[in-house]
């Protein structure tokens, strides 16, 4: 859990943040102030580096900013305006509002609205049980990923232990900067190179750090992706190089799937992608010949309008070239490890069939005067809808109705809580107890409470707590602790102290392999109509910053300072300004 070492304490933590590296970290701690955070060296994946988000993040919880003490809104919603109440009188009007909204329009008319600021299970869960024992509508949907995550609904493969990636010969890191959104991958990647002489390809629209570090970059236009994934499996097919025999133990629909890329020859691929056939021959010829192959793709390209055709087209191929059955070889989008997030968040307490509202229409849905019940009632935490939702006007003119109360629970006066009624101050990751897993490696971690909370923020556990109490709220998983809680999502095979005193553990799940009782479709990489004139042509390409975690750190002065000198900065290989 923590180590003495002179007068300073080493305290095992891990980063919260929506990241596929999800580090393990350790806290140096003197006289009760974190003076520093470093890399956990020990952690198979962290190996003691972390990332330039959050390298120094001490200083996100003592910043001067900080949100410390409950809020209450004195102006007009949105315009940032508030008085300092207690939690006493914070969780009253809460209860008080919320319990009137239940009698006057039923528990449905409540909604809770989250996403990934804390991949934790307090953090992000522990708030999800007052919701389902109260029986409010549900939040459905993502903004990130559904592509993916729709096809792995289908049974479609999209992951296996990132470490193995160290045994493909050819890497091609499709729509992702990993130097930048997940650079704890890239060592895994370059280990590959350096054992035995794997080719890393990089496919991106955008000259990223990743791009020129890799051995060759491709850039295609953008959303072109499925089409490009689509000629390549031509160039298997008619060279001879495809495992369709293979093809036919995964899915129930081979030849459809052919028919469908013999529509694609590299001429025609060409010149939607803008590169040259000859490119898109050799790199069919060499994702076919060279095994295992690893398609590392990033999220970038299921944001489109063909993303789902995009994900289902790479899927395909990776089962076309055979590369599943190599270690090392297939697709990689996410991993996962043994961890139950709705085990903490109380899957047991939902009763009856609440409905479910797509977040991604959130803006829609506060406006519309035929949704019964309205939405009266919104508690927000790990997000900010106001700036990152789809539509963000109509999120904002839902925000500002009058007669929605709002919570929102923060660090900081984002966008979102100056629509706030209430204004709740959250505890950092430094400053509580919780267990994270991850969306890219297989390893469960731990974060030890480095510090006691500064002022009166609490942790979502706490205020889960507190607000169940003032509304009379008696079941047994509202008076949970916050160790109970997030001990709720781990396998029963793990032991909680040992846990907490080690930092971190594996929980590898084996590689995916064909289901005969669940055969997958790899046809229907449906493409829309592609730009027949220059001002269809225009895309808005918004890469994720290298400072940033989305809106998180912007308001940060050493991010900041960093984020504008990188901006002027031109790339090394094109001369051109580069946003990365």
């Amino acid at each position: 859990m923590e180590v003495s070492v002179s007068d300073v304490r080493l305290v095992k933590g891990s980063c919260p943040l929506d990241c596929q590296d999800t580090c393990s970290w350790v806290a140096h701690v003197e006289d009760s102030r974190v003076v520093k955070v470093v890399g956990a060296k020990e952690h198979p994946f962290t190996r003691g580096i972390l990332c330039a988000k959050v390298k120094d993040y001490e200083q996100r919880t003592y910043a001067p900013d900080r949100l410390l003490h409950p809020l209450a809104r004195v102006g007009d919603k949105g315009s940032g305006r508030f008085e300092r109440i207690t939690w006493e009188n914070a969780v009253g009007r809460i209860a008080d509002r919320f319990g009137g909204i239940v009698d006057d329009f039923g528990a449905e008319a409540l909604m809770p609205l989250f996403f990934l600021g804390s991949l934790g299970a307090v953090q992000h869960d522990a708030l999800r049980r007052l919701f389902h024992v109260l029986g409010a509508s549900r939040p459905a949907g993502s903004v990130c990923g559904q592509a993916g995550n729709a096809l792995a609904a289908e049974g479609h493969p999209r992951g296996f232990d990132p470490e193995e990636i160290v045994h493909a010969q050819l890497i091609l890191v499709w729509g992702a900067n990993l130097l930048t959104t997940a650079h704890h991958h890239w060592h895994f990647i370059t280990q590959a190179r350096k054992l035995h002489g794997a080719r890393i390809i990089v496919i991106d629209p955008i000259r990223t750090r990743t791009a020129n570090a890799a051995d060759e970059h491709i850039a295609i236009k953008p959303g072109t992706d499925a089409v490009l994934a689509l000629g390549l499996a031509h160039v298997l097919v008619t060279e001879g190089l495809a495992h369709v025999e293979h093809s036919r133990e995964w899915a129930s629909d081979v030849d459809e799937y052919l028919a469908e890329v013999a529509e694609w020859p590299p001429s025609r691929v060409a010149d939607i992608c803008g590169i040259p056939e000859e490119d898109v021959v050799r790199l069919g010829r060499e994702f076919g010949a060279t095994s295992p192959a690893v398609i590392r793709s990033g999220i970038g390209p299921q944001q489109s309008v063909n993303g789902e055709a995009y994900m289902r087209s790479i899927s395909a191929l990776a089962i076309l070239g055979g590369h599943w059955s190599n270690r090392g070889g297939g697709l990689f989008v996410e991993a996962y490890p043994d961890f139950d997030i709705n085990a903490a968040a109380g899957r047991h307490l939902v009763t009856g069939e609440p409905r479910e509202l797509d977040i991604a229409r959130m803006g829609p849905l506060l406006v519309d005067p035929e949704l019964d019940p309205p939405i009266k009632g919104l508690m927000v935490w790990n997000m900010n809808p106001a700036v990152s939702l789809p539509d963000t006007t109509t999120v904002r003119r839902g925000f500002a109705r009058t007669d929605l109360f709002t919570v929102v629970i923060e660090h900081f006066m984002t966008d979102t809580a100056r629509y706030a009624d209430i204004v709740l101050p959250s505890t950092t990751q430094l400053e509580h107890f919780d267990i994270l897993g991850a969306w890219g490696h297989q390893y469960v971690s731990v974060n030890n409470q480095a510090i006691a909370p500064l002022g009166e923020a609490k942790s979502h556990g706490e205020a889960m707590r507190l607000i169940a109490a003032a509304m009379d709220l008696d079941h047994p998983a509202l008076r949970e602790s916050d160790e109970q809680i997030a001990a709720a999502a781990l396998p029963t095979r793990v032991d909680l102290d040992q846990l907490k005193l080690d930092g971190w553990l594996k929980t590898s799940s084996p590689k995916p392999t064909p289901d005969p009782k669940n055969k997958i479709r790899l046809a229907g990489s449906s493409i829309g109509p592609q730009p027949e004139t220059p001002a269809d042509m225009l895309r808005l390409l918004t890469p994720k910053g290298h400072f940033f975690m989305n809106t998180s750190f912007a308001n940060m002065p050493r991010q900041r300072k960093a984020m504008k000198t990188r901006r002027s900065q031109p790339c090394r290989r094109t001369g051109h300004n580069s946003l990365q």
